[in-house]
């Protein structure tokens, strides 16, 4: 989803293909850590999560949100570029998943919900 990638790109100032590697991180982690169905949903829903996701590769999160927080920094990713690429995936999302279906699924990974 080509308006994703370039929306995250231009608000994190990186590339249109760090930008979708960095989601699929990001959703891969949330599909990682919670069980609760809106997370599955917030994917299902946003255009181009999936492709993202199969971008990013197989990951290891054994590690929780310092495992993701290096799988983002191995981009070339700083911390104000891993939250603004955070800040508007959820905004996305939230335009096409609904506001409670992804304030739920960011709520149901605890250790995800104080970065966005």
């Amino acid at each position: 989803m080509t308006e994703l990638w370039d929306r995250i790109a231009a608000s994190a100032e990186t590339d249109a293909d760090t930008a979708k590697t960095a989601v699929g991180h990001i959703l891969s982690y949330m599909q990682s850590e919670s069980s609760d169905p809106a997370v599955a949903k917030m994917i299902a829903e946003t255009p181009g999560a999936a492709d993202a996701m199969a971008a990013s590769g197989e990951s290891d999160y054994s590690g929780g949100i310092m495992a993701l927080g290096a799988k983002l920094m191995g981009l070339g990713l700083d911390m104000g570029q891993i939250r603004s690429a955070a800040e508007e995936l959820v905004a996305y999302s939230k335009s096409t998943a609904g506001e409670d279906t992804v304030n739920q699924a960011i709520q149901s990974v605890p250790a995800l919900a104080p970065f966005v």
